[in-house]
């Protein structure tokens, strides 16, 4: 079972791009040093649209950080490499609002079939 940790930023009082292009250019690098990080994925506000009333999020960034395991993932905390993650965390430019950090397992549930039907010619 791979696990995920997401941290989620849900920030005001910055300019949303330069805050997302900052968080990928100089801060993935660093997380990418994680032992056991299988891959991060950035997650961004798009401007959408929907017929039903919702109750619209805030958030700028969402950053998925995927392990194998819960047990890898821990021992990803406890490295120098994530004290290096957090101690650039500190140069990150000032802000109002939160950042919200949830492990979570993940399970599959859907995948849509390929197209054509071949999923083995992929």
């Amino acid at each position: 079972m791979s696990v995920s940790y997401f941290v989620r930023y849900d920030v005001t009082g910055v300019d949303a791009e330069s805050f997302v292009e900052r968080y990928r250019e100089l801060h993935v690098p660093l997380l990418a040093r994680w032992p056991g990080m299988r891959r991060v994925v950035l997650h961004t506000a798009l401007d959408w649209h929907d017929p039903f009333a919702v109750n619209r999020g805030k958030t700028v960034l969402l950053a998925q950080l995927e392990f194998e395991s819960l047990e890898s993932m821990e021992a990803a905390f406890a490295s120098p490499a994530r004290a290096a993650a957090r101690e650039d965390f500190k140069q990150f430019p000032l802000y109002e609002g939160s950042v919200v950090h949830q492990a979570m397992a993940q399970e599959e549930v859907f995948r849509a079939p390929w197209i054509d039907g071949n999923e083995e010619g992929a």
